[in-house]
């Protein structure tokens, strides 16, 4: 429901009553084609809104290029026939009299069990204060309207130019924290979480765009690359791209006698520098909308002082209003992969008030009957998209599409702005039925995102979606050739003729159809695999949970409060009984896995407990065995026991606080272990866990001198606050270099650390009776679980998602889902969101009765299967098996990944790969060949 608003909820959580309000569009949804006449002829210019004002739309626009839906609709606040009666153009050139002028706003009520609140947020507004210029210079723009100046699809067509004059620069600059971490007049006190990344992301971009060589410099107070490899992101522009980074804080921003943006800044040394550059961005934070605060007042959910969703670290998808829950950035500020996981949560927590009425509404899709395409003769169509000028950029598509109407059985092509759009999906199906087409080809972007997409449209269209095929000619093609757009164009050429040649011979494949065995396990009984388990339980599925230590807990046994100042002990306590004490969680301790059979809907695990071995049969598996601290082998640990690690403090503070009581001093060092060669990466907790603790010593007694060594700073997102809070209290940072010696020696008069200050440029001492190592998170690498479930690992030993940001907590092994540590380094309310994500992925295949996979899966002709085992040996999935009565080789479908190295390995040919075989690859080479 677009151009809709919530206007009132009454009732209790699972009987809420909402009423709605749909403003009028004034364009016949269902008439609407947008072809975009309408448009052209409209009078009245506006400030494009998406565009962030750098070009003007009409009264009558689609917000963006890939809107959905695809549908046109009229500005009331904007539109002559609406405001003065005049004009009427739109309806004169509609060729479907789709314009409506009369159409009036509509009310609704809805009945519904739960509620999500995903509201979003808002960039920062850099002209509320306007510190850096920003509205009085045009090459001063702010990092969301830098992202449309380098897509595609915006303004400039990606084209990297200075908005002032339209020429390409030589210099672009970054501001960070704008809007962020400053308490100032119309700022934010937090850290917007996603700025520092999205700098670096930029800077990155910005070289690929430009033609030639770009200075690009980020201007920053701490660098904060804290997620999920984006760290060695971070080192990958600093020492491979060359973008520089510049410590310093900024306080306006100048201009030279040619109006180009002056930056006066202190450098690393202590000398003053100017730099002039010919476009500034600024990296504005995030922050919540009005909208979103009323709506919240409407509903009586309670804020922050931020207008953020007040959460606590146990609960952190639900408000404090039963049975309305929150995710992404309207909780705090945060990215795409943590947003999505946030609405998995979300999802999750509300599938746990609506499981009892699981199935009571259920609708089934209506997909047309396919139609038998055995025995015609060819009809290709072949679909070019232009990527926006991702593709059209670079490729002659024009030239492209008068070859292809060349080639053999091709019976219809036609170029898009966009294939993936929804009008062009709909036109594309359209298009199959009026053209009797019967196999397609598209010529697009990469088939690992949007091959299913495609195939869906041709299921729509009644046709076998297998009789499909994708060439990838942005990734493998103009991406790559951009410098040679002849030769690209060439290459682009022979791309698509090898698909037509493959496409000539594909035949429609059946998907076999499994049962799925409505049982979960659960690898790790620590505070993700608890969650976990627990909404499965919650949501009626049988549960195990197998841990190998003794009891239940995991790493937060050792620790005392989250950062907000929550129980950890007392919240551990309340989980691990209910886990013990739910009748459909089976917990089993001190065991550890031996060997997995099957696939996904039905696994077969091994387990052994105490010696003794038994199998556990189920649908899904999460993997949530956690992660370790790392044991330091430098700065004196081990050697003296008033050197110890993050973890153990928690310990001390858990166990016996007071033997605390006769420390005088202390000292924390960030980054043991962490961003290092060796581990490149950053442990994302260590920062505020030290900030916490240092802060919690200062408390327990104001005297104590605290100091906290670091690189940079990371307390991210709203703990920016205790990090603010510890300054507050006397707790002293000092940033230290290094790449400079570091030295811990002890003696009776306490634990000595040595070390040269980043400001000062002088070696610094400081003796204190506590040394803390902010020690780094440590997987297990080659871990056994990753080639038990064929999963992956990243190069730092956690386990690999299947997509970053589409998938996750999935893995690439369809049934098997990741939470916790074992994923990457996170807080304990980040791996309960993320537990509780891994579930509500796992119930939407639990609350399946059967399942369908993919029909591009190997078959073995028996008669030619000499029995080698060659198959059976080489499959990293563990595809192919002997036949017990014939002895010889035979597929598994379910686990079958069409990966072709059985077929490509087999000495008798008799395994073909269905949707790849023989004659259709080679039907390709012969064509590159030609």
């Amino acid at each position: 429901m677009t151009l809709s608003e919530v206007n009132e909820i009454s009732g209790e959580k699972g009987n809420f009553s909402v009423s709605v309000t749909q403003y009028p569009r004034y364009v016949d949804m269902s008439k609407c084609i947008a072809c975009g006449l309408c448009t052209e002829k409209c009078p009245a210019k506006v400030d494009n809104e998406y565009e962030s004002g750098l070009v003007k739309r009409k009264a009558i626009y689609v917000k963006y290029a890939q809107a959905v839906p695809l549908k046109y609709a009229i500005d009331d606040r904007y539109c002559l026939k609406l405001l003065k009666g005049k004009c009427g153009l739109c309806e004169k050139k509609c060729p479907t009299g789709a314009i409506n002028y009369k159409d009036k706003k509509k009310g609704r009520t809805l009945k519904v069990g739960a509620i999500v609140l995903a509201q979003g947020t808002k960039a920062f507004d850099p002209a509320t204060n306007d510190t850096y210029g920003y509205a009085k210079n045009p090459d001063i723009v702010t990092s969301l309207e830098f992202e449309r100046i380098l897509s595609a699809s915006g303004p400039y067509g990606g084209h990297l130019v200075r908005p002032s004059n339209h020429e390409e620069p030589k210099k672009i600059a970054w501001i960070q924290c704008v809007g962020s971490r400053d308490e100032h007049l119309g700022d934010k006190g937090y850290c917007s979480a996603v700025c520092c990344t999205y700098a670096v992301k930029e800077a990155m971009l910005a070289k690929e765009h430009s033609k030639s060589f770009l200075d690009t410099a980020v201007f920053y107070i701490d660098v904060r690359t804290f997620g999920k490899d984006f760290e060695r992101y971070y080192n990958r522009a600093k020492d491979e791209a060359g973008v520089r980074f510049v410590k310093t804080k900024l306080a306006t921003v100048d201009k030279t006698a040619d109006n180009k943006p002056l930056l006066r800044y202190v450098d690393d040394t202590g000398a003053r520098q100017e730099e002039a550059f010919d476009i500034v961005v600024l990296s504005v934070g995030l922050t919540t909308t009005a909208e979103g605060r009323e709506l919240a007042a409407k509903l009586g959910v309670g804020l922050d002082r931020y207008g953020f969703a007040a959460t606590n670290s146990f609960n952190p998808v639900e408000t404090d209003q039963p049975g309305i829950f929150v995710c992404g950035a309207f909780a705090a500020p945060k990215d795409i992969p943590s947003s999505v996981i946030d609405s998995s949560a979300a999802a999750g927590m509300a599938g746990n008030l609506l499981a009892p009425a699981r199935k009571t509404l259920t609708r089934t899709v209506e997909i047309p009957s396919q139609t038998d395409v055995r025995g015609e003769a060819n009809r290709i169509g072949v679909f070019l998209c232009c990527c926006g000028t991702n593709i059209a950029g670079v490729v002659n598509m024009d030239n492209l599409l008068e070859y292809t109407k060349t080639l053999p059985d091709v019976a219809h092509v036609e170029k898009n702005l966009f294939s993936c759009s929804q009008d062009s999906q709909d036109k594309m199906a359209k298009v199959i039925a009026e053209q009797k087409l019967n196999r397609i080809v598209v010529a697009a972007c990469t088939p690992k995102t949007h091959e299913p997409l495609f195939q869906e449209t041709l299921s729509n269209a009644g046709l076998n979606k297998y009789l499909f095929e994708m060439v990838n000619i942005r990734n493998q093609d103009s991406w790559v050739h951009k410098d040679v757009p002849e030769k690209a164009t060439e290459k682009a050429k022979d791309l698509v003729r090898m698909a037509v040649a493959k496409a000539a011979l594909l035949q429609p494949l059946s998907e076999p159809v499994l049962t799925i065995d409505q049982n979960a396990l659960v690898i790790g009984g620590g505070v993700a695999g608890m969650e976990a388990a627990r909404m499965l339980a919650t949501q009626g599925f049988k549960t195990y949970i197998v841990e190998r230590s003794a009891q239940l807990g995991g790493q937060a046994l050792s620790l005392a409060r989250t950062w907000r100042g929550e129980d950890i002990q007392a919240y551990l306590k309340q989980l691990i009984s209910e886990v013990k004490n739910n009748s459909l969680i089976e917990v089993f301790t001190d065991s550890s896995l031996t060997a997995v059979d099957g696939f996904v809907g039905n696994f077969k695990t091994t387990i052994s407990t105490n010696g003794k071995a038994q199998t556990l049969v189920h649908g899904v598996t999460i993997v949530a065995c956690g992660a370790s601290e790392l044991v330091p082998d430098s700065y004196g640990y081990g050697q003296d026991k008033r050197i110890v690690t993050g973890l153990e403090l928690e310990k001390h503070m858990v166990l016996d606080p007071d033997s605390l009581s006769g420390i005088h001093s202390a000292v924390f060092v960030q980054c043991v272990g962490s961003r290092i060669p060796e581990r490149p990466y950053c442990s994302k907790v260590c920062c505020t866990q030290s900030i916490k603790n240092a802060l919690a010593l200062k408390k327990k007694n104001p005297s104590r001198k605290v100091f906290v060594l670091y690189r940079d700073m990371r307390p991210y997102g709203l703990r920016e606050e205790l990090y603010r809070e510890a300054r507050m209290a006397g707790v002293i940072f000092v940033r230290y270099n290094f790449d400079k010696p570091f030295e811990v020696t002890h003696s009776n008069k306490g634990v000595t650390v040595s070390f040269t200050d980043s400001i000062l440029n002088r070696k610094m001492t400081v003796t204190s009776d506590l040394l803390v190592l902010a020690s780094a998170i440590n997987p297990e690498k080659e871990n056994p679980l990753a080639q038990l479930y064929k999963v992956s690992q990243n190069a730092d030993g956690f386990f690999a998602e299947a997509h970053v940001k589409l998938r996750p907590v999935d893995f690439a092994t369809d049934g098997v889902f990741v939470c916790g540590l074992a994923h990457a380094p996170k807080s304990i309310d980040e791996s309960i969101t993320q537990a509780q994500a891994a579930a509500a992925r796992a119930v939407t295949l639990l609350s399946r009765e059967t399942i369908a996979v993919p029909g591009t899966i190997a078959q073995v002709d028996a008669p030619w299967c000499s029995s080698c085992g060659v198959c059976v040996s080489i499959c990293p999935y563990g595809a192919p098996k002997f036949d017990e009565k014939s002895g010889k080789a035979q597929i598994e479908a379910s686990l079958c990944k069409g990966c072709g190295l059985c077929v490509a390995s087999c000495r008798s040919g008799a395994i073909h790969l269905n949707g790849f075989d023989g004659n259709q690859i080679l039907a390709m080479v012969e064509m590159v060949m030609d």
